[in-house]
């Protein structure tokens, strides 16, 4: 006797899909669903009118993290996610069908900006009020890591810089145990420029920030000698870290004879900096810098806006923390915009997507040449869809002020700084502003490390976690799998924060990753 055919059951839809927003046509799944799961809302009325509210079967299958129709869209009419569009029909969609990009396409979206009507300041918790344990060096600003750093000025002193650096790798500085490392910053640049140029500006204002900042107890300043950047340029004896020293190479006799005298110059300022102790520090001298990275359909959903929750407690305690990464907030300017405390902060940044829109022109692209193939891969189909997620990072808070790549971030609050995409620029030029400490998402799986700040990795999603766990600092899956809040987890991060301003080492760090990060953003005229 054969045995009687069975149905698939129906699925409770909370139990698969992720609904962001009232009105959404688009859910995001997290699990796998395959075509011909019957998925339903056991809260709804089966006589409502509601498309989302009825029974509807996946009619092809929908990765973990990808978008799965709700409701169904006409062909050409806008597709919304976060209660924003995200992009236009390619085609008639129906509830159950998978969206991506067969059947979404990009939107240019006309905005009504609006300038302060959306202001929120972060209520200042209650109890009692945070510290770290940080470095206070001569110039008033504290550091959360205490760094020998090479800092070249010119490419031709790069290989240099890296020989002398090696010199005190392994077992050289265990008698130095308050000294974090020794290590050399070199770049592609610094010749072959037109001094007063945007390129050459964006130059001088990142290695001078690096020069000053206060991760740094003592530096090292490395040139050839006849480079259009001289190191006057960039260096502010007053501004710098206790201990400095420059050499050039044809001053010093060559490439032997400079590692020669650039180690001996190091190991003078080894005793002094070791001798240097962490200090209670107010959690508002911290700089936050907000970066994502290898993004997935979670992002917008776990690691971001956790990070966001984070953001705004270290701004309702007087901190600073900088949103970055301009050609993706392009579709959710929108949303900083209703949170400028003035106009001009909501026009400058404006500006600043509008001199994107030229850039990218001039060499043949566009601001919507964007998500990456991993992106898309993770359930990212357009740059609307992907900024929206991105802003997360930057919580509720009123946004303070706008800066040009690598200039101090001198305000607090919630800042914004023009950076690119790309994560080592964009991350260079949070460092030279003065960010001291980096969080960075990533769904995909990110490597990302950097030096002389920290850098927290926070994985969107469990899979990726236990997938890479020897790479990521946090796993904010939890959030999804419905093991703990946003608000929970964004606590957490904040904590971990502190944890590392106070000298705990991520991951990032455990694996002496972070040297070649550093990467100017690179502009201009090469002559």
């Amino acid at each position: 006797m054969n045995a009687p055919e069975t149905t698939a059951a129906t699925l409770p839809l909370a139990s698969c899909v992720l609904l962001l927003a009232a009105g959404d046509d688009v859910g995001v799944a997290i699990r796998d669903l395959p075509a011909g799961t019957r998925l339903r809302d056991a809260a709804s009325d089966p006589a409502a009118s509601d498309p989302a509210g009825q029974e509807l079967e996946v009619s092809a299958n929908v990765p973990r993290g990808h978008k799965i129709a709700l409701r169904p869209v006409a062909a050409g009419a806008p597709v919304h996610k976060y209660g924003q569009s995200i992009g236009r029909a390619l085609t008639g969609i129906r509830p159950g069908d998978h969206v991506h990009t067969h059947n979404l396409g990009m939107d240019e979206v006309k905005q009504d900006y609006e300038f302060g009507t959306a202001r929120v300041s972060p209520a200042v918790p209650a109890g009692p009020r945070p510290t770290f344990r940080g470095y206070r060096r001569g110039n008033g600003r504290a550091g959360t890591r205490n760094y020998i750093g090479i800092l070249t000025s010119v490419n031709c002193s790069a290989s240099t810089a890296r020989m002398i650096a090696d010199q005190f790798r392994g077992s050289a500085l265990d008698a130095f145990p308050n000294v974090d490392g020794v290590f050399a910053l070199t770049h592609g640049s610094g010749c072959g420029m037109v001094l007063g140029s945007a390129g050459a500006d964006v130059l001088v204002r990142t290695l001078r920030g690096y020069a000053a900042h206060p991760n740094f107890a003592g530096l090292l300043v490395l040139g050839l000698g006849c480079e259009m950047l001289q190191t006057e340029r960039f260096l502010d004896p007053d501004n710098a870290p206790a201990l400095i020293e420059r050499l050039t190479i044809q001053d010093s006799g060559g490439i032997r004879a400079t590692v020669k005298a650039g180690v001996a110059l190091i190991e003078g300022m080894l005793p002094v900096i070791n001798e240097l102790q962490r200090e209670p520090v107010d959690v508002s001298e911290l700089v936050l810098g907000l970066n994502c990275g290898g993004s997935d359909g979670y992002s917008g959903i776990t690691a971001n806006p956790a990070l966001g929750v984070a953001s705004d407690l270290l701004v309702a305690y007087g901190g600073t923390s900088a949103l970055a990464e301009t050609p993706e907030v392009f579709g959710a300017e929108h949303l900083l915009t209703r949170r400028a405390v003035a106009p001009e902060v909501g026009q400058r940044l404006l500006g600043q997507l509008e001199w994107w829109r030229d850039y990218a022109s001039s060499g043949g692209g566009s601001l919507d040449n964007n998500p990456s193939p991993g992106n898309k891969a993770g359930g990212l189909t357009t740059i609307l869809e992907k900024s929206l997620g991105a802003v997360a990072k930057a919580g509720q808070a009123e946004l303070s002020a706008v800066y040009a790549y690598a200039e101090p971030m001198t305000s607090p609050g919630l800042v914004f700084m023009d950076t690119p995409g790309y994560d080592p620029v964009s991350v260079t030029g949070l460092v030279a502003g003065g960010a001291n400490v980096v969080c960075f998402t990533t769904g995909r799986g990110s490597v990302f490390g950097c030096k002389p700040v920290p850098s927290i990795k926070l994985g969107t999603n469990t899979e990726l976690y236990q997938r890479m766990p020897e790479d990521l600092d946090l796993n904010c899956g939890v959030i999804v799998d419905g093991e703990a809040t946003v608000q929970e987890v964004g606590e957490l991060i904040f904590a971990r924060i502190l944890a590392v301003a106070s000298g705990a080492q991520t991951v990032s760090e455990e694996l002496d990753l972070g040297q070649e990060e550093f990467v100017p953003w690179q502009l201009g005229t090469v002559t």
